[in-house]
């Protein structure tokens, strides 16, 4: 009992509810407007048949006269059929026909019968009665002559009717009733099994997903979004959890260093103090960039830039940063060659799609530093609705085993931690292409080389 109370509560049923009240309306004046029109269409049709039996009558009398009309109604009241013939005399007295007894008054008036009237037949056992319609007319000689037409058989044919969508439209109903369990209580299900999922999910559980069924349907759109949504909560937990966690391990030691550098300062052990004090400000612009990219990193990932989406040219983009970082790179002792197809233009936030092309420029030009091949290569080209820019450098590279690793958040290769960084340069610039629904893609530049070198590429959707 408890069960379907819930189950009468639930918005599916109650929508099937009413869409099942709905049609059983809709059902009932059908049934009265088929039945209706029913009824209609063969009383027409019955009185066309009298109306020409009636004018074959007629015809008979004008080319037999009296005699001839008395003989053609004597010999089709023999006949088996609807159809009833009466002769009646001028005061109402029925002097032949294929009918006992009438209504009293039919034969009054000329012209057809107001309404259906009551009769009674020769071969009628008991007090049988039955219905017809009928036309009287008068004779010359006060004979009075009555052609009608039983209508038994419409009537049943009404009722057959009548009968038969009553049983349709029952069925349908308890069809319908069915359904409306059937939906009502496997949305409940459903939404029970949202509800457990839900519930795990607030106990903490945040690798739980609200159950799909495959159907598309809009339970299941609700399931989509909200588990999209969750995975990012999830992301965005795990992200903040390993920064949490970097934090504590990768800024420690600066600080340390820092706080031992002004202990000997201030005990005296320093004998240059200048030096001293340059190297804990040195430490500490190291820390406030560390804390300015994980500021960015975080707006980025909240998506506070969204509203500043504008149509830029990413062409223009790449050009001013390949020409800010040439002179970088030749003072590295490196070459630094662009190829930049123009008119490329992306919807996008132009600081910082410039803040990720100049992280990875500044990552090409620091780990190309004393490779075979010093060459960094900027490429921007248009493919099939996406916009593709790579920076490829020849340097050590990066294990494909490592790669998902170097995205993360302080994370940084043994053989790179001699290089100065924070290992946040990755980090940003991923998700500021998730910011840009875009994607970022880490391959070998040669591969079968030695040194096989890093292929940083940004594929951006390209404006419409």
């Amino acid at each position: 009992m408890k069960r379907i109370r819930v189950l009468l509560r639930s918005t599916a049923v109650r929508l099937s509810a009413l869409f099942l009240l709905l049609f059983a309306i809709c059902a009932g004046i059908l049934v009265v407007y088929v039945t209706a029109m029913s009824e209609r269409l063969l009383q027409q049709q019955t009185r066309e048949a009298v109306a020409a039996e009636v004018a074959q009558i007629e015809a008979i009398y004008d080319r037999s006269g009296v005699n001839g009309l008395l003989r053609t109604l004597e010999r089709r009241a023999r006949q088996p059929g609807a159809n009833l013939y009466v002769i009646a005399g001028p005061t109402g007295e029925i002097l032949a026909g294929n009918v006992a007894s009438l209504a009293p008054g039919l034969l009054e008036a000329e012209g057809w019968t107001d309404d259906p009237f009551t009769y009674t037949r020769f071969t009628d056992e008991g007090k049988t009665r039955h219905v017809a319609i009928a036309q009287v007319f008068f004779m010359p000689n006060g004979l009075r002559v009555l052609v009608g037409r039983d209508l038994q058989e419409p009537e049943n044919f009404r009722v057959l009717i009548r009968r038969a969508l009553m049983v349709a439209l029952g069925t349908m109903g308890v069809g319908a009733l069915l359904i409306w369990f059937g939906i009502g209580r496997n949305a409940l299900k459903r939404i029970e099994r949202m509800s457990e999922a839900s519930t795990r999910i607030m106990e903490g559980d945040l690798s739980q997903r609200l159950p799909t069924s495959g159907t598309g349907d809009e339970f299941d759109r609700l399931s989509e979004s909200l588990n999209a949504m969750l995975e990012r909560i999830e992301k965005l937990n795990e992200g903040l959890r390993q920064v949490s966690d970097n934090i504590a391990h990768d800024l420690k030691t600066p600080l340390t260093r820092l706080r031992n550098r002004a202990e000997a300062a201030l005990a005296g052990h320093e004998v240059d103090h200048q030096v001293t004090l340059e190297q804990i400000i040195g430490e500490s612009d190291q820390l406030i960039r560390t804390f300015n990219a994980l500021l960015m990193i975080s707006r980025v990932e909240a998506g506070s830039a969204v509203a500043e989406m504008s149509t830029i040219g990413l062409s223009g983009i790449v050009a001013d940063s390949a020409e800010l970082y040439e002179a970088l790179a030749e003072d590295r002792g490196l070459r630094l060659v662009a190829d930049i197809a123009p008119g490329i233009t992306i919807t996008g936030n132009r600081e910082l799609v410039g803040q990720a092309i100049g992280n990875l420029l500044d990552n090409a030009i620091k780990y190309s530093e004393g490779a075979l091949d010093p060459i960094i290569r900027v490429t921007l080209k248009s493919e099939s609705g996406f916009a593709r820019l790579s920076v490829a450098d020849y340097g050590p590279g990066v294990p494909a085993e490592r790669r998902m690793d170097v995205i993360k958040r302080f994370v940084r290769l043994d053989e790179s931690r001699s290089k100065p960084g924070t290992g946040l340069g990755l980090s940003l610039v991923e998700a500021v292409m998730e910011l840009h629904h875009g994607q970022l893609e880490l391959s070998d530049t040669e591969p079968h080389a030695a040194a096989r070198g890093l292929t940083a590429c940004l594929i951006f959707p390209a404006s419409v």
